[in-house]
């Protein structure tokens, strides 16, 4: 089996003694893939990826970015045509597109710049495919992950029709009136390479839109392997154990000073436009100024995570993340109590020691492909916290009976469901809880994985 990502399981360092040292990455599509090849044993499991960074490009050019158990394949990608690729392509325009970011009368305007970003994308895939094409074994199983691979399915498909094949979108996927945002030529030959090979979505709502969009791009008569969806679920052992450490490492004594025996709102997220935290932050404004029973009661958590500071729409949500939170602290702290905490600290640890302890999980995307703190927090909170949630986010097609309902442009709505939230009796909360537990464990990543196997094709 070969895995494919943009982001490798593992990033390299140098230690003090010259060697260098793996540690696993991070990110969500790692944390998910890696069980599998835990669990293959002694099977083949090639991973190909990108290098980011310096420690991984000196690993691959000493010949050191090895990992027992794994046959790794690292990329050292050119960094001008990697960084198009990835900044302009991959995230200020497909990410955009799949989220409904852009301000259409202002963005996206595609000129000469961005033909040739345009062509570092597909200089970028077309590595990754000659990479696949070179060393796949005959007949393997072949899964090509995320919106920056998007042509390699094609590519691949083109020249090794023996390999079971499979594309994985993990966000959402726009609808056929907003591909057409894209140029002509260009969304044609990200429908038709996609069509190429199963493509896997978290929900049959994207798993619909792509096909909706591709039949548009590409016509009524065109040939489209089918889509399918399938959801991922959080790890119960590694969420367990995280939780453990949360307490070892004085994580959770560190929230319950911040908190004492006020409730807790937490919302957990990347710094990103998508996760639409200014009008989390407006709707608890809100809550406070019409529930004045709610003042010095309640604390508000952000765990927040600088993202894509490359990109200056990024750098300037922040900072206006940053002046609401400062908003509501200046217009209604009182004595030792401030109103919203917002913690920048790229601290997992901290993260679950919320889970634990919230009452209110807080989570509101304009759009999310699944949101997996969505899942995360209710399998491990012990409060019976509820979970308020846009139905935007994708897991609202799993988990939306047991959660409240969080508007995600309705500040209004979304400061009623606060207070709907915060004010339900016991008995309802717990109820709540304890189908939130069932709902998300019918999921996990081996579970997904497995599924991933039977599709491709």
């Amino acid at each position: 089996m070969m895995l494919v990502t943009h982001r490798g399981p593992f990033w390299f360092s140098v230690r003090d003694d010259g060697a260098f040292a793996a540690t696993r990455g991070a990110g969500g599509v790692v944390s998910a893939l890696l069980p599998l090849v835990d669990a293959r044993g002694d099977d083949r499991v090639a991973w190909i990826a990108a290098t980011i960074g310096d420690g991984d490009n000196a690993a691959l050019a000493a010949g050191a970015a090895t990992v027992p158990g794994l046959d790794l394949h690292l990329l050292a990608l050119d960094p001008a045509l990697h960084r198009l690729h990835y900044d302009i392509v991959s995230n200020a325009t497909l990410w955009f597109l799949h989220h409904g970011l852009f301000d259409l009368p202002r963005r996206p305007r595609f000129d000469e710049r961005f033909r040739t970003a345009w062509d570092a994308y597909v200089s970028v895939n077309t590595a990754f495919a000659d990479a696949v094409i070179a060393e796949a074994m005959a007949g393997e199983t072949v899964m090509v992950h995320d919106y920056q691979l998007a042509l390699v399915p094609g590519m691949v498909r083109a020249a090794r029709p023996d390999l079971a094949l499979l594309h994985f979108t993990h966000t959402p996927f726009c609808g056929p009136n907003s591909i057409r945002v894209l140029p002509t030529d260009i969304a044609v030959d990200l429908c038709r390479s996609m069509a190429s090979a199963p493509s896997g979505f978290h929900t049959a709502r994207w798993a619909d839109a792509y096909q909706a969009s591709a039949r548009t791009m590409l016509g009524i008569e065109a040939p489209i392997t089918p889509s399918f969806a399938t959801p991922l679920g959080p790890d119960p052992d590694a969420l367990a154990e995280a939780a453990v450490r949360a307490v070892a490492s004085g994580a959770a004594a560190e929230l319950d000073d911040v908190v004492g025996d006020r409730k807790l709102i937490l919302r957990t997220d990347r710094m990103d436009p998508s996760k639409n935290i200014v009008r989390g932050f407006h709707a608890y404004d809100q809550l406070l100024a019409h529930h004045g029973e709610w003042r010095e009661r309640v604390v508000f958590v952000a765990r927040l995570t600088p993202s894509r500071e490359s990109l200056a729409e990024y750098l300037a949500y922040r900072q206006e993340v940053e002046h609401a939170a400062e908003r509501v602290n200046d217009r209604w702290a009182r004595g030792d109590w401030q109103p919203v905490v917002l913690d920048t600290r790229d601290d997992y640890e901290r993260s679950v020691a919320g889970f634990r302890r919230y009452d209110v999980l807080f989570v509101n995307p304009i759009k999310d492909g699944l949101n997996l703190v969505a899942k995360e927090g209710p399998l491990v909170n012990e409060q019976s916290g509820v979970l308020c949630l846009s139905p935007e986010a994708g897991a609202y097609d799993e988990l939306g009976e047991a959660a409240v309902d969080v508007h995600p442009y309705d500040v209004s709505q979304s400061a009623a469901a606060l207070h709907e939230a915060l004010a339900m009796p016991g008995t309802e909360r717990a109820a709540r809880a304890r189908r939130l537990r069932e709902l998300v464990a019918r999921h996990t990543p081996r579970s997904w994985l497995a599924e991933l196997f039977t599709r491709a094709a």
